[in-house]
């Protein structure tokens, strides 16, 4: 099993501290200074990578492609599909500049090609590592042109059927990439909880033995926080600046406040789910001394008579003998008199 894959000198993967993805996406809206605004919003938050959509329209789509029924609904119903991804295209140039200032915030930048010229311009540009959208998950021939780049990969497996993401991880493995971690995805944008079937991490998880995170389209941030729990090594999520913005993806998307306790939850969570091994804690002590029981005497005792169990109670607090070896006194005999409520020590007996 592959438990790690390492990006950018973190490692990702099992018993591994979440690595959460900001996702800047476009919801930038085509401007530079609203997409460094969501750098510094990520960074604020805790957020380790914050990621853009690297594209050109011309490549991407056909002028007559429709809209999905939810860009229907977020943006102008004029406006073709063509038209509204024109206007979010980042230059080279702003791939740079963005790249930069999120060295600068301490954040990690990634984005998504979605075609082999925009992923040839990131390994330019050295991107640590390549997001791979749930739309091109059957795309097996950008699948094999990112997986020879020998740069770690996360692939969302959104509208995907298990053969189908087995295809999508052959064409990765045999194009000789090893180090790729597969996030579940519902492609719905918001997703309905109800359709997030968290328990298909579980699944992949056994099928392929890599790390397995989720790309999380659900309103608010219960169920990331849920996948967290559930073992994902990796959270995507939207974040814009204004949930009323226009665009796409802004309805789908947390804003800063919102995905800063995301994360917070997140660190919680992690720190809840412990080592696997049961013994008690540090903090229980004070709990153990004051709560668990004890052997101590039910009556006055006097020195020379043979214990019997009416003679032994079992009481608080618990820094006595513990009640399991009340059968081992009976029939002992007490060396001095022992008061009612004293607790029965071994050295009072005989």
């Amino acid at each position: 099993m592959v438990e790690t894959v390492e990006i950018a000198g973190r490692k990702i993967g099992v018993n591994r501290p979440c690595f959460i993805i900001a996702e800047a996406g476009v919801n930038h809206n085509g401007d530079l200074r609203t997409a460094m605004e969501l750098i510094g919003a990520a960074s604020q938050a805790g957020a380790d990578a914050v990621k853009f959509q690297t594209f050109a329209a011309d490549r991407l789509v056909t002028r007559e492609a429709p809209k999905a029924e939810y860009q229907k609904q977020t943006t102008s119903a004029a406006e073709s599909q063509y038209e509204m991804l024109r206007r979010l295209e980042l230059s080279a140039e702003a791939h740079r500049e963005l790249m930069d200032y999120c060295r600068e915030k301490g954040v990690l930048f990634l984005s998504t090609p979605f075609d082999e010229e925009s992923a040839d311009l990131l390994e330019e540009l050295g991107v640590a590592a390549y997001k791979v959208s749930s739309g091109d998950i059957t795309n097996l021939t950008l699948l094999a042109h990112l997986a020879r780049k020998n740069r770690p990969m996360i692939i969302s497996t959104g509208m995907a059927n298990l053969s189908e993401v087995e295809s999508a991880v052959l064409a990765v493995q045999n194009a000789g990439n090893h180090e790729f971690v597969l996030l579940h995805c519902v492609s719905s944008y918001p997703a309905n909880p109800a359709d997030a079937n968290l328990r298909a991490m579980h699944t992949m998880r056994k099928a392929f033995n890599v790390p397995v995170g989720y790309s999380d389209h659900t309103s608010g941030i219960e169920v990331a926080l849920a996948a967290v729990a559930l073992g994902a090594c990796v959270i995507e999520k939207h974040l814009t600046l204004n949930t009323s913005l226009p665009g796409p993806d802004h309805q789908a998307s947390l804003e800063p406040n919102e995905f800063a306790r995301m994360v917070k939850g997140v660190r919680i969570i992690e720190a809840a789910l412990g080592t696997g091994r049961k013994e008690p804690t540090f903090s229980e002590a004070n709990t153990s001394a004051v709560a668990r029981k004890s052997l101590v005497a039910a009556r006055d005792i006097t020195a020379g008579t043979e214990l019997t169990e009416e003679m032994i109670a079992i009481m608080r607090p618990g820094t006595g003998l513990p009640p399991a070896m009340r059968p081992e006194l009976l029939g002992r005999v007490a060396r001095t008199d022992i008061p009612a409520g004293t607790l029965l020590g071994l050295e009072m007996l005989t």
